[in-house]
């Protein structure tokens, strides 16, 4: 999260205000509302008890008020000024003792108010007499709502914890909160929220830290809530199947759960006595047909519904429903073209198709709809020419088109002339955007948001000169070529989001000495040349990825402010890394990407024991010397990518500084240390990377017997490859690999997830000997990998990682086993590579590892195994490759017939033959997605089995089989 204490933070976007000045204006009115009650009520004035003022004293203390994200600090809502000891609680601002109280809080008003704190205080739950609690729009920092306490409030009526950062799973404790007539945990987006341009939004969301990020099941008692009238649980995570009785109670009246993308459930049938009068699912997983019986809620002015697994026409009798302000639809299952009674609902305010299976051209008649201030047709299948009675709709605001398959020459123009439009998205579909324009001005000024990805643009929009309101420019993947004029950067002094990715400029036009002050930047995958452009005070993102760019400037970091995103993978950057790129190191920044680069150099320590970085990845650069030993105690890295670079030393054990870090990857370097037992005090590490360094020794506890040492809880991916490791691997450290051991331990890892985990692409490379590296690539929560082949370890393998459930991958080849192939590998259902291959295995292949149906890859060669191989259908797609140099091996995929008296040759290891050498290339992601075998035949080698030196001659065919 980026700190903003102490500094000036760049207002947000005007649209944001507004929504928040409403919100504000609401809770004043409802405060408002709630005194002018009770002053009509009693006369008598009623006095605080200790008990409340203490409570609220403590709760109090654990709110910051410096102000954060949107709220500068004179921005922050002044009521708890009013909060001070020995005076009356009950005449506090926000606070509310009501009629007949004796003195206890019935109301506590905080929402937007601009508050910080890291937990709900208990404190709350000691004012047990509250009945209107509204936190909302306050930070608690991605704290878990308290699983006990809320059953304390058992008087409670209206109870809002929206747009909180709320984490974890919603407390059962509501659900026996029988008075409940509202209850909003929602998260509040209003920020573009249609478009998918994860920098923006991710930006700002993490900024202000508003998301509620609520996941799990919503609890089954909420349907027994018979005086619930609201219910609010909008952009959440949310899972599981949404108990239907809720639909059936007779006192509710919106039900809203849109945008819980595995939220699951079913529209009832509804009776005509329902009063409902906001439905919306839109965005969820929900299925099964949408009843006809909609057309009995004569009072819903709010329908959004939804449909993935059962398709679906829209049902008729919504056309009925004449009083029907906004209609959202969404789901694969929603199928057919935009019905003809669309044309019928004239009240219409909002009209949104999107993620859905909608096909065809949108209707002439959709010019009836005069009262449309927002249109969205997107991430659908529409098609065919736009009708020119779209163009009719003066009221329309927002106009989103895009991921459609529309056709055709489109003016942008035409839509510029719409007079109140506000935002545009006509990206990724298949006509050409015209951007020429007569020089005229006259073009509405109102626009904020203008989307023109893919729209076959060849060159910058002049009219882009005249629009100077615009905060979200996405111009990306288009053909526009050359230099960025400066009439744009003179033009784009308002903007928020600029996006130029996927295009073939060259040059920023701009003077690099000046900050660009934009607060989210993409240059990514173009051909920008010269010095990195230099972020201003509010830049928050910079991604000028995929260029070639040189250099970094030596005062890259002397405008920052707020920056919290920089990610200059695959340039040219040559020389040193400036020691500016940590600029004053006060704050966290999320993510330095390097990686591809030509730097030289040492690691600047600032960036590892100064400036707290989330991700940092420095990956296949120059870099040298040893690695900073001086981690700061506020250590924030969760993901550590040094591979590919020169570092030497040791590893610094102030690592252990760094408690949220999950993934570390120092492969190949020339790391001389031993196994790092002492990283597994890191409770949240998922993946250690130690490949191709001069590792030596044991690996597993220090000590024959040690407890509570060396025990990887959460390890997914272990990768010790070609070092000097040696010894015998113990079957009581792989047991100690919780995280790789059941479906049922992975989901309750997974079901709070970080956001390193939703966004981090683990990249490596396989090693096998004699071949070259071949990288894969796999999100961090779908690969469960163990590599520790290229050692010296010896002994028998360990049969405790056939209790390993959740293995995709294990590669063990290349040393010195011994002993059978454990039979519990027959137990690894996930396992889809298996390398056994050169070392001195023994006995039969287990007849288990048949079963294994996801297994793409086996290499068993070079072993000493005997009898006759599986011939089930699943072994016989194994070619002879996975088996050579076991001349004890019988069967087809060897071309030798088993029978009783096929007597076992013992081979002889001083012999030196010529066999057929197999090289496994393994292209992409070997596991799951299938492998490319690159078959190089050759015309001899000589094997020394014992010394483990392999000597590869004249190489004449290569074949390829997939």
């Amino acid at each position: 999260m980026s700190s903003t204490s102490g500094h000036h933070r760049k207002p947000p976007p005007p649209q944001l205000l507004l929504v928040f000045l409403v919100h504000v204006f609401l809770g004043i009115q409802l405060s408002y509302s709630l005194t002018t009650y009770s002053s009509n009520q009693t006369s008598l004035p009623v006095r605080c008890r200790p008990d409340q003022a203490s409570a609220l004293l403590r709760l109090k203390s654990s709110f910051s008020t410096d102000g954060w994200g949107p709220f500068d600090r004179e921005d922050v809502c002044t009521a708890l000024a009013s909060w001070q000891a020995d005076t009356d609680c009950c005449g506090w601002e926000g606070i509310h003792c009501g009629h007949h109280a004796d003195g206890r809080v019935t109301t506590l008003d905080l929402g937007h108010c601009g508050l910080e704190s890291g937990t709900l205080h208990p404190a709350l739950f000691d004012l047990t007499s509250l009945r209107h609690l509204d936190l909302s729009w306050n930070s608690f920092n991605g704290s878990q709502l308290r699983a006990d306490g809320f059953e304390r409030l058992t008087e409670l009526v209206h109870l809002n914890l929206s747009s909180c950062g709320f984490d974890g799973q919603i407390p059962h404790a509501i659900g026996q909160l029988t008075k409940l007539v509202t209850l909003d945990l929602s998260t509040e987006m209003y920020l573009f929220e249609e478009y998918d341009d994860v920098l923006s939004l991710a930006s700002w969301s993490r900024e202000w830290q508003l998301y509620n990020e609520l996941y799990g099941r919503i609890p089954e008692s909420f349907a027994d809530l018979h005086s619930l009238s609201v219910l609010r649980l909008t952009y959440n995570f949310l899972d599981g199947w949404l108990p239907s009785r809720i639909f059936q109670n007779k006192n509710l009246t919106a039900i809203d759960v849109r945008y819980n993308f595995k939220l699951s459930g079913s529209l009832p049938n509804f009776s005509s006595d329902s009063i409902i009068v906001d439905l919306l699912v839109t965005g969820t997983n929900f299925s099964g047909p949408v009843p006809s019986s909609i057309s009995n809620l004569r009072s819903l002015n709010n329908l959004g519904i939804a449909s993935t697994y059962f398709s679906q026409e829209l049902p008729s009798s919504i056309g009925e429903l004449r009083s029907l302000s906004s209609l959202q639809v969404s789901g694969t299952g929603m199928v057919g073209a935009i019905p003809s009674w669309i044309a019928n609902l004239t009240s219409l305010i909002e009209l949104q198709f999107s993620d859905c299976s909608l096909s065809g051209e949108v209707p002439s008649s959709i010019g009836n709809l005069k009262n449309l201030y927002s249109l969205k047709l997107y991430n659908s299948n529409f098609s065919g020419t736009l009708p020119p009675q779209m163009f009719n709709l003066t009221q329309l605001e927002l106009l989103y088109l895009d991921s459609n398959n529309f056709h055709g020459i489109v003016e942008l123009s035409s839509f510029l002339k719409i007079p109140q439009l506000f935002g545009l998205s006509l990206s990724n579909n298949k006509f050409t955007v015209v951007v020429d324009d007569d020089g005229n001005s006259s073009v509405t000024n109102r626009l904020h948001a203008l989307r023109l990805a893919a729209c076959n643009i060849s060159k910058l929009p002049s009219v882009l000169r005249h629009l100077h309101s615009v905060q979200y420019l996405d111009l990306s993947n288009n053909q526009i070529h050359g230099t960025i004029p400066h009439w744009a950067w003179e033009t784009w002094k308002s903007l928020v989001v600029l996006n130029l990715s996927h295009n073939k400029f060259n040059s920023i036009g701009y003077d690099s000495i000046n900050p660009i002050d934009i607060d989210v930047i993409v240059l990514s995958f173009n051909l920008f040349q010269g010095p990195i452009p230099i972020p201003g005070p509010s830049t928050e993102v910079l991604d000028c990825s995929n260029n070639k760019f040189s250099s970094i400037p030596l005062n890259f970091g002397s405008h920052f402010v707020s920056f919290n995103y920089f990610n200059a993978y695959a340039n040219n950057l040559s020389g040193n890394i400036p020691p500016s790129i940590c600029g004053g190191g006060t704050w966290t920044m999320d993510l330095i990407d390097l990686s591809y680069n030509n730097l030289s150099g040492s690691i600047p320590s600032c960036l590892m024991e100064g400036t707290s970085v989330t991700l940092l990845k420095l990956k296949r650069n120059r870099l040298q010397g040893e690695l900073p030993n001086n981690m700061n105690q506020d250590c924030s890295f969760e993901a550590l990518d040094l591979s590919y670079n020169q570092i030497k030393g040791k590893l610094p054990r102030s690592l252990v500084s760094c408690r949220g870090l999950e993934v570390f990857d120092i492969g190949n370097n020339h790391i001389n240390d031993i196994f790092p037992c002492w990283l597994s005090v890191l409770p949240e590490l998922q993946v250690l990377v130690l490949k191709a360094n001069k590792f030596a020794g044991e690996v597993g506890p220090y000590t024959a017997g040690e407890k509570n040492n060396c025990e990887f809880i959460k390890l997914r991916i272990l990768d010790l490859a070609s070092n000097k490791f040696s010894g015998t691997l113990q079957d009581e450290w792989f047991m100690t690999m919780k995280s790789m051991v059941s479906i049922s331990v992975n989901e309750s890892l997974d079901n709070h997830v970080s956001q390193l985990g939703q966004t981090y692409q683990f990249t490596d490379a396989i090693t096998y000997k004699g071949n070259e590296e071949v990288t894969i690539s796999k999100t961090l929560s779908t690969l469960v990998h163990i590599d520790v082949s290229d050692n010296l370890f010896h002994g028998a393998i360990s049969k405790s990682i056939g209790d390993l459930g959740l293995l995709n991958g294990v590669n063990m080849s290349h040393n010195a086993f011994t002993g059978p192939i454990p039979p519990q590998f027959g137990a690894l259902n996930q396992l889809e590579s298996l390398d056994l291959s050169s070392n001195n295995l023994s006995g039969e292949i287990p007849q288990g590892l048949a079963s294994l149906n996801f297994l793409s890859m086996l290499n068993l060669s070079y072993n000493e195994l005997v009898g006759r191989i599986p011939d089930s259908p699943h072994f016989l797609t194994f070619t002879n490759l996975s088996f050579l140099g076991n001349i004890g091996l019988c069967g087809f995929q060897v071309s030798r017939a088993c029978n009783n008296t096929t007597p076992y040759v013992e081979p002889h290891h001083s012999e030196t033959k010529s066999v057929d050498l197999v090289l496994f290339l393994f292209t992409g992601l070997g596991f799951g997605v299938g492998f490319a075998i690159a078959v190089v035949l050759t015309c001899g080698i000589h094997v020394r089995r014992r010394s483990q030196n392999h000597i590869f001659l004249c190489c004449k065919k290569v074949l390829f089989f997939m």
